[in-house]
């Protein structure tokens, strides 16, 4: 099983000019090189037989006919492979040369793709040699004593993915062929390349290959010549990339004077969910309906279980390192604050109110009020922190929540629950030493209820504090800290609250400021209901009840991103957390996840407003909609067999 990864390989090697039996042979070792790691698909420069740069000496004969017996001997030595290879050749057809991508698997030739767009302007003059697809009218040719057709219409389907071509300069087309290629079916797209070099240009086309990927919602394989085509006037790199959906996966480096080649898996699985949930790209389809198309088979390829060579990120909602994760991280925190200003004011209310108990979560919504007050030019006194000691709260959060109240000027309130659940446990007839759900409910009800009375008193409106998280688990107590009059964390799951704690502490906060946030980044996460142990720590550890939020995170996000099944979340998340998680750690708590998420739905049916920061919401306004009463029946089997 591939778990619907299609393993590619983009191979840049050395070549001569015009020595296609030297170019070929280059090719092969390539071949069994990538062959040997498992690969599908592997793609080789434009003209990659003959070189690119070989001038008027493609109008020689010789060359024509030597390149057609290195295919032969490329066919002959592929034909005990599975791999798919794509290669460049020029082919003489209907009295002109087209210039082709030639597509060989197990000594069969596919088919033949011509390149459409015929650059001749600065640096580039092919029209000197060769015809456009789009003019030359499509039918087969005898080539390598095979009848095979010549048309730009085609896309080659594989055991794990249906792939479409294009060449060089095809993509820089204000259309590419690669955009109806899309529409029609096709996952991935490969580009057979010569792109010259040229200061800054590298930086333009990996943004132009980016870019339509993303737009595709597709693959795209991308390589170019390298060492060894001629220098005369112009120089090739060898760029040689492998990207998916506008993510680059693997880059080779350039100006190697050695043969490169990357390696990755696209994950076709992932990339046909994005199309099905994205209505644009279907409603699109329908430009390219009239447009012919022809669908050729590949024999089928066996490829090793799961992923070898791309990088699974343990934390996906976190913004990956480098020198946008700091944009990041205040790109979220600005749309929090942005929803929270428009909401204050629309209500023209004088205060907010928010619960502040020394954790993550009141710590994050906290920051985002006290900046959006700055924003609003309001003073940070009409923030009302209130903190509401219970029977679990600890010397360590206690003291946190009233220190960061005062470092950032905001008001103050105290108001200990204590007597009021007694009171409370008396009326309902509760044992207030049993400490089950019905303890710890009672006061996280009676904790919202006073920041709602609190509200009512001082014309504000209650700032919820639960994240997503939370959300996707049910954790949070029905009409308690699940209810507010705006949750500016809603969409912000708990691994992203730590990081942007973390981030605000090191960004924003002055030093007092950031000694106190780093500490409840560093406090047990807890809703501390349960009282402390005979030191005084916090006894009721929420990962040690419903498993660690870097797990479930991590299964949200590939359940709800890409609605990938358990067992593929469970393939992913063994090879994200290898070393810190066995199989049966992680099962267990996969199956937990699946458990709470249907389970708890009511709880999200009657969500709070809050803003959407990310790719995932559970608004039951926005990108969610479930009914409450679901079964889980065939999640949590897939789970149990796992």
């Amino acid at each position: 099983m591939n778990y619907g990864f299609v393993k590619v390989a983009a191979a840049v090697p050395s070549v001569r000019v015009g020595d296609c039996k030297y170019n070929v042979e280059q090719m092969e070792s390539q071949i069994i090189q990538a062959n040997n790691q498992g690969v599908e698909i592997i793609v080789f420069p434009e003209l990659s037989i003959t070189s690119y740069s070989c001038g008027d000496l493609f109008f020689q004969r010789l060359l024509l006919e030597e390149a057609e017996m290195a295919l032969i001997n490329l066919l002959n030595f592929t034909r005990s492979m599975n791999i798919v290879s794509v290669v460049g050749l020029p082919v003489s057809f209907r009295g002109g040369l087209v210039n082709c991508a030639a597509v060989l698997q197990k000594g069969k030739l596919l088919g033949l793709v011509p390149k459409t767009f015929i650059p001749n302007y600065k640096e580039f003059y092919e029209q000197r040699w060769f015809q456009s697809g789009a003019n030359v009218q499509e039918g087969n040719v005898l080539i390598c004593g095979q009848q095979v057709l010549v048309s730009a219409h085609q896309i080659f389907k594989t055991t794990s993915c249906t792939f479409g071509i294009e060449i060089c300069e095809d993509l820089w087309a204000p259309i590419p062929p690669s955009s109806a290629l899309a529409l029609q079916g096709a996952d991935l797209i490969v580009n057979l390349s010569a792109d010259t070099d040229h200061a800054g240009k590298y930086e333009y086309l990996r943004t132009l290959v980016c870019q339509q990927s993303a737009r595709l919602l597709a693959g795209y394989v991308y390589v170019g010549c390298g060492f060894g085509e001629s220098t005369q006037d112009v120089v090739f790199s060898g760029k040689a990339f492998i990207v998916e959906n506008g993510t680059i996966l693997q880059e080779a480096p350039r100006h190697s004077l050695e043969e490169i080649m990357c390696i990755s898996e696209v994950d076709v699985e992932r990339l046909r969910a994005e199309r099905r949930m994205n209505t644009t790209f279907g409603a699109n389809a329908a430009l390219v309906r009239d447009l012919p198309v022809r669908i050729v088979e590949a024999a089928s390829v066996m490829q090793e279980d799961g992923v070898q060579t791309r990088a699974i990120t343990p934390h996906p909602f976190i913004p990956a390192e480098g020198p946008d994760r700091d944009m990041r991280c205040k790109d979220i925190f600005t749309i929090q604050c942005d929803g929270l200003a428009k909401r204050i004011v629309h209500t023209n209310c004088e205060t907010v109110v928010v619960g502040i108990s020394g954790g993550l979560d009141s710590t994050l919504a906290l920051l985002v009020c006290a900046r959006t007050f700055d924003r609003l030019s309001k003073s940070r006194r009409g923030i009302i922190g209130v903190t509401m000691p219970g029977f679990g709260t600890t010397d360590r959060t206690y003291t946190n929540a009233i220190r960061l109240m005062q470092q950032l000027g905001i008001t103050i309130r105290e108001i200990n629950i204590k007597d009021a659940c007694l009171q409370h446990f008396k009326d309902i007839g509760h044992d207030p030493e049993n400490h089950d759900v019905t303890y710890e409910n009672s006061q996280a009800r009676e904790r919202t209820q006073i920041l709602m009375d609190a509200a009512n008193q001082m014309n504000g409106l209650v700032v919820g504090t639960g994240d997503l998280s939370e959300l996707a688990l049910g954790w949070a107590t029905y009409n308690g800290d699940h209810m507010s009059m705006y949750g500016v964390n809603a969409s912000v799951p708990k691994t992203l609250v730590q990081h942007l704690v973390r981030w605000a502490a090191m960004n924003i906060g002055d030093n007092t400021t950031r000694d106190t946030l780093l500490d409840i980044v560093d406090t047990p996460i807890s809703p501390e209901l349960i009282p402390a142990d005979m030191e005084g720590n916090i006894q009721q550890k929420t990962e040690d009840l419903v498993g660690p939020y870097e797990l479930h995170d991590f299964f949200l996000y590939h359940a709800l991103r890409f609605g990938f099944r358990p067992r593929k979340i469970f393939m992913l998340a063994k090879r994200a957390f290898e070393g810190k998680y066995d199989d049966e750690v992680i099962k267990h708590w996969l199956t937990t996840f699946y458990r709470r998420f249907f389970s708890q739905q009511f709880k999200r049916s009657c969500l709070p407003d809050g803003p959407k920061v990310g790719s995932i919401s559970l608004s039951p306004r926005g990108d969610w909609r479930m009914p409450s009463d679901a079964s889980a029946e065939l999640w949590l089997t897939e789970c149990k067999n796992l």
